[in-house]
């Protein structure tokens, strides 16, 4: 009786455990010549996401996006990285600040 018991309740605590949390997917962007490369990547929804950003320019720029609420400088010759919670469907744009060249999106389906 106490091992069914404890089996039971081995059962009940395996189902209340939260589920694991995905890994994000790891996306790279490059800006060269005042350019996004590539200037879209398309995702799956609502996964998280860890956004690479590798400024080889000799100058600095700001990341910036309103769709992903996220503002960031990249020095020149360096790289930031940016962690985003999965997102709904639909298009994220992005741009530099500093360059209106700069632009790309995250299509995310």
């Amino acid at each position: 009786m106490l091992r069914s018991s404890l089996l039971a309740l081995f059962a009940t605590a395996l189902l209340w455990q939260p589920a694991l949390a995905a890994d994000p997917l790891e996306v790279g962007l490059t800006l060269k010549s005042h350019v996004f490369d590539p200037p879209e990547t398309k995702i799956a929804a609502n996964q998280p996401i860890i956004i690479t950003v590798t400024n080889d320019d000799d100058t600095p720029e700001e990341f910036e996006s309103t769709s992903l609420k996220i503002e960031k400088i990249v020095t020149a010759k360096s790289a930031i990285k940016l962690r985003v919670k999965g997102l709904a469907p639909g298009r994220y744009e992005f741009f530099g600040e500093y360059n209106d060249t700069a632009k790309g999106a995250l299509i995310v389906e």
